[in-house]
C-alpha cells in the first residue's frame, strides 16, 4: 500500500500559521491511545475507577501501573481542554456566536446523550452478565436499570461543552466578538512557567482538601480535584491562541522540558513513593482531605504535567509534523475512539475473563488488543455519513 505523507505548512522555522498544524493532530492520536491504554491498566491493577475490575496483587506490576496512570493523569485530560481552546476562538470568530453554539450543541451535546441513554447501559450490562454472572435478557435488565444520566467517559465532552458556552457567554457580555489578528508573541520564560506549575498545585491542593481525588460530581461525572487544572489550561489554551504559541514553541525548549520530566518520573516518584512506604501513608492521604502528601503529590503531578505538556509542544513541532494517509485516519477517527474505546475494552475484558491467569499477564495482550480494535471501530463508524456529520 502506498503511503502518503502530508508536510504541515507551520515548519519548524515559521512563525505564521497558512493551514492545520499536524503535529497537533499526531498528539492527539498520541493522547487518545493513553485514554484507551490509562484504562486498561485501571482494569487490571492501577488505581482508579472503571466498570470492570480484576486487580493484580503483584508488586512488581503494581508499581509501574500506578505510575503510568499517575503520569497520564497529571497531563493529558489537561492537555486535551489546552488544545480544544487553542482553536475555540477562531472558531467562534469564524461562525458567529449563533452558530458556534449551535455546532458545539450537536457535536458534543448529541454524543452525551447517546452516550448515556445508549451506550451507557450496554456496558453496564455487559458487566452486569458475564462478570456478575446475571443471566437475564437485556430488555429485563434495563427494568431495573436507573442511572439514565451517566456520561462516563464523556464527563470531558460535558466540561468542554460547559466551557465553551461560558466563553461565549463572556465574549457576548464583553462584546468581544470581533475577530482578532492574532500575531506570534514569545512563550512565558521558565521561571513563569514554574510559577503557573505551583499555583495550580497549590489550588489543586485547596480543592482536594474539599474534594478529594476520587470524589465525583453526579451525575456529569466530574472530579472536581482535577479541575482547577482542567479550567487553568482551558484559559490558558485561549491566550496561546491569540499569541500563537504553536507556532514558536521551540525544540530547545521541549527537549529541556524533556530533561526535567525525566527527573520528575525516574527520580522524584520513587521518592514519593519510598516515603509512602516508610510512613505507612495508605493511597487516600495523597488524595486530599488536607493532607501534607496530598499537597506533595499535588506539586508532582502539575510540575510533571505542565512540563510534559511543553515537552511534546516543542518537540513534536519539530520532530512530528508530517502525516500519513494511515495517521490521517487514525486523527480523524479520535473522537469516536474516545467515546466507545469502553465498549472495545469492556467486551475484551469479558472475553478474558474467563482465562486462569494473573490480571497483569492479562494486560499484555488486552491493551494493544483494545488500541487496535478501538482505532478499527472508530475508523469505520466515522464513514457512516449520519455519523459523521456529528463526530
Amino acid at each position: 500500500m502506498q503511503v502518503q505523507t502530508v508536510v504541515s505548512p507551520v515548519t519548524a522555522g515559521s512563525n505564521t500559521q497558512t493551514g492545520k498544524i499536524i503535529y497537533i493532530d499526531n498528539l492527539k492520536v498520541m493522547l487518545t491511545i493513553l485514554v484507551v491504554l490509562h484504562h486498561t491498566f485501571i482494569t487490571y491493577g492501577a488505581p482508579g475507577g472503571w466498570y470492570y475490575a480484576e486487580k493484580t496483587t503483584h508488586t512488581a506490576a503494581l508499581i509501574p501501573m500506578t505510575l503510568f496512570v499517575a503520569t497520564n493523569q497529571s497531563f493529558f485530560m489537561g492537555f486535551f481542554f489546552f488544545i480544544s481552546a487553542y482553536f475555540t476562538e477562531s472558531s467562534f470568530h469564524k461562525k458567529g456566536a449563533a452558530r458556534f453554539t449551535a455546532d458545539r450543541l450537536k457535536r458534543l451535546g448529541i454524543p452525551l446523550i447517546f452516550y448515556s441513554f445508549i451506550l451507557s447501559p450496554v456496558l453496564s450490562y455487559l458487566v452486569y452478565r458475564f462478570a456478575l454472572g446475571h443471566d437475564i435478557p437485556y430488555v429485563d435488565y434495563l427494568h431495573g436499570f436507573h442511572p439514565w444520566i451517566d456520561f462516563g467517559v464523556l464527563w470531558f465532552v460535558a466540561a468542554l461543552l460547559t466551557f465553551s458556552l461560558l466563553y461565549v457567554g463572556i465574549m457576548l457580555l464583553f462584546k468581544s466578538n470581533k475577530p482578532s489578528q492574532p500575531e506570534p508573541g514569545k512563550l512565558p520564560p521558565v521561571n513563569k512557567i514554574v510559577l503557573f506549575a505551583l499555583t495550580l498545585a497549590l489550588g489543586s491542593y485547596l480543592v482536594r482538601s474539599v474534594f478529594p481525588v476520587g470524589w465525583v460530581l453526579k451525575p456529569v461525572g466530574f472530579q472536581l480535584g482535577h479541575f482547577v487544572q482542567y479550567i487553568a489550561l482551558f484559559a490558558l489554551g485561549i491566550v496561546a491562541s491569540r499569541g500563537q504559541w504553536l507556532q514558536v514553541v521551540s525544540y530547545k525548549m521541549g527537549k529541556g522540558f524533556a530533561a526535567m520530566v525525566a527527573l520528575m518520573i525516574v527520580v522524584l516518584f520513587p521518592i514519593i513513593y519510598y516515603i509512602k512506604i516508610v510512613t505507612n501513608s495508605p493511597i487516600e492521604t495523597f488524595n486530599g482531605d488536607g493532607h501534607w502528601q496530598s499537597l506533595m503529590y499535588a506539586c508532582w503531578e502539575q510540575f510533571t504535567g505542565i512540563f510534559i505538556i511543553l515537552a511534546l509542544l516543542g518537540i513534536a513541532r519539530q520532530k512530528w509534523n508530517s502525516q500519513s494517509v494511515f495517521m490521517k485516519n487514525m486523527s480523524r477517527a479520535t473522537f469516536a475512539v474516545y467515546i466507545f474505546h469502553p465498549l472495545v475494552l469492556i467486551s475484551l475484558s469479558m472475553l478474558f475473563r474467563p482465562f486462569h491467569t494473573d490480571p497483569a499477564i492479562k494486560l499484555l495482550f488486552v491493551a494493544p488488543l483494545a488500541v487496535i480494535g478501538s482505532f478499527a471501530l472508530g475508523d469505520l463508524l466515522v464513514k457512516i455519513p449520519g455519523v459523521k456529520a456529528i463526530i
